[in-house]
């Protein structure tokens, strides 16, 4: 089973990406957290996957964080849950909001998923609930990982009005930190702004 794919970004685009690892390339099925976190096309980019093996086909999901991996993996294990349902939750909730509805038993914010209808939702609370503390390692290690702003005040305020926008925190901090890679440390924070909301509706 392939876990991890490290190459070439060739394409991108919001569903799947293509990798070339080695003159082989790799479509890669992406939900959109992941697809926020993608670097500009032909720059190394690397993945976690999860290899789906039906009778006919052979597909592979990627993800940017072993956090998203895990919870991909428990949402397909769910009755009535494929992989491209899996594909499109994950996609339209950011993953620690995900498992903050599912521990809640927010079904409302889960039927705001589209596809994902009341009874699908009230399943997933029943189902994952308990089997949250699955995620801890993955979480904790994703926390760890995540300060792209520590020591950068300017980048601080830049995440902090883009959660005034409603951005989750995760894609704020991920869309700062490609904005500050790409201007350098340093820019204004309204620069820094600028170009983080142009990459969020790339």
């Amino acid at each position: 089973m392939i876990a991890r794919l490290e190459g070439v970004l060739r394409e991108k685009r919001p569903t799947a990406v293509l990798i070339d690892v080695g003159g082989v390339g790799y479509e890669v099925f992406v939900p959109l957290s992941t697809f926020d976190a993608l670097p500009d096309e032909g720059k190394v980019v690397a993945l976690r996957i999860h290899t789906h093996v039906r009778e006919d086909a052979l597909q592979l999901f990627g993800f940017a964080s072993e956090l998203e991996r895990r919870l991909f993996e428990l949402l397909i294990r769910t009755n009535g849950v494929g992989p491209r349902l899996a594909q499109t939750i994950l996609s339209g909730m950011a993953p620690a909001d995900l498992v903050g509805a599912l521990r809640a038993g927010d079904v409302a914010a889960l039927r705001a998923v589209p596809g994902l209808g009341a009874k699908k939702a009230e399943r997933l609370v029943v189902e994952l609930r308990d089997r949250l503390g699955e995620l801890e390692p993955a979480a904790a290690a994703t926390s760890l990982r995540s300060r792209p702003v520590e020591g950068d005040p300017v980048a601080a305020q830049a995440v902090s009005a883009l959660l005034n926008l409603g951005y989750p925190r995760p894609q704020a901090e991920r869309l700062v930190e490609r904005a500050r890679e790409e201007l350098g440390g340093e820019a204004s924070l309204e620069d820094l702004l600028r170009r983080a909301l142009r990459g969020a509706v790339r």
